[in-house]
């Protein structure tokens, strides 16, 4: 849901004017969708049938790398925030920003969970 607050916020305003938002919108885009579909393999249980992907490992890489591209969007999209670029656009640009670093912490927890569930599973 947070995930979706961050492109949805951008995707309101005339981002296309300018580059950095178009970056934040592919990262939030893409593991949105991603993260649909890791929710409906996990909820429909399809993961259970697949017994030679090795999920901790692909959550924890899914996690990983969401974390560090959120953070870079993250960081991108709140330096491209300034009242000069467009007035009428700033709070719904300001808003994605505060959300993007939420959901960067979300996927930070999320990253130190799979690694936990990933190492007690190597040890086993």
């Amino acid at each position: 849901v947070l995930g979706l607050l961050v492109w949805t916020l951008i995707a309101g305003t005339e981002y296309f004017l300018y580059p950095a938002f178009g970056w934040v919108m592919f990262v939030a885009v893409f593991y949105w969708v991603l993260t649909l579909f890791f929710l409906i393999i996990y909820m429909t249980m399809t993961y259970t049938r697949i017994p030679q992907v090795p999920w901790t490992t692909v959550g924890l890489c899914f996690n990983a790398s969401a974390f560090i591209l959120y953070l870079i969007a993250a960081i991108v999209d709140a330096a491209s925030v300034t009242k000069e670029l467009d007035s009428h656009n700033y709070n719904s640009w300001a808003a994605s920003s505060f959300f993007a670093f939420v959901v960067t912490s979300c996927y930070a927890g999320n990253t130190y969970l799979s690694f936990i569930s990933w190492r007690s599973r190597t040890l086993q």
